[in-house]
């Protein structure tokens, strides 16, 4: 993610280069990519659904809770396919969104089963993924809103499924905002991070069916000053979630992984 986000991209009408962009989705999708990848590295069960063709998965899909009927559009989900036919696979879409990949990494995604996008039928695993790069105490009641809102949908919709949420938070100290001109904001660091991580640990979370909640929740912190010129980095120092904590984003894909392996063993 923090290589592909570190190389600026054309976005907006203007086609101007930027590493984020507040209006664009490009970070929600390769941070959605990178899940279904480790995902599949991971749990055997989805390997072997894709290689037999039982799984796909769907871009910004609308669903609906039975109780409130209200849309709402999620991401990414992995699903049974409603009619068979190939479109575009995991491999198309790293091409197509530019994912930066090690020489390694393009070696494990040859080797994965082939995984194509396809109209949805019975939703397993519905993927929201959010940022917060700037103006954090603003940001934390919409953060907090929006994605407690995509889970209610997800388990409105269907409670057997996994609603996984990622959140990718900004460490920097200063950040070139698209709507300002160019001209950097300060941040109070690292304690508008904290505060962000702080309320994003408020949210509900499930332990099993029945319950609301996150199943999986993790929080990714990254330094991003957004000039097109320094790369994007990984922390990994607090306030960032450590290895071994429930918020780490290894520990989220190993939750998923055993989730999606119990869950669906037979589709």
């Amino acid at each position: 993610m923090v290589r592909t986000l570190s190389v600026p991209a054309p976005i907006g009408r203007e086609k101007a280069l930027w590493q984020y962009h507040p209006r664009s989705d490009r970070h929600s999708k390769i941070a959605c990519w990178g899940i279904v990848f480790d995902l599949l590295c991971s749990c055997k069960a989805l390997f072997a659904h894709a290689a037999e063709g039982k799984v796909a998965f769907g871009i910004n899909h609308e669903m609906k809770g039975f109780k409130t009927n209200r849309p709402k559009k999620l991401d990414l989900v992995l699903c049974t396919p409603a009619t068979q036919g190939k479109a575009r696979s995991l491999a198309d879409l790293a091409n197509e969104y530019q994912i930066v990949l090690t020489d390694e990494d393009r070696d494990v995604l040859g080797d994965l089963p082939k995984l194509y996008e396809a109209p949805v039928g019975a939703v397993h695993c519905a993927v929201e993924a959010k940022a917060c790069m700037t103006e954090h105490m603003k940001a934390r009641p919409r953060l907090y809103d929006e994605l407690n809102s995509s889970q209610q949908t997800i388990h409105g919709a269907t409670d057997v499924a996994i609603a996984v949420g990622f959140v990718m938070v900004n460490v920097a100290t200063t950040y070139v905002s698209p709507g300002r001109m160019g001209t950097p904001s300060v941040h109070r660091q690292p304690d508008v991070t904290a505060r962000v991580i702080e309320k994003l640990k408020e949210l509900p979370r499930r332990t099993s069916t029945g319950e609301e909640g996150f199943d999986a929740l993790a929080i990714a912190v990254v330094d991003c000053r957004n000039d097109g010129t320094t790369r994007v980095r990984l922390v990994d120092e607090p306030p960032a979630p450590s290895p071994g904590d429930i918020f780490h984003y290894d520990l989220m894909i190993h939750r998923l992984a055993h989730l999606y392996a119990s869950r669906f063993p037979l589709i």
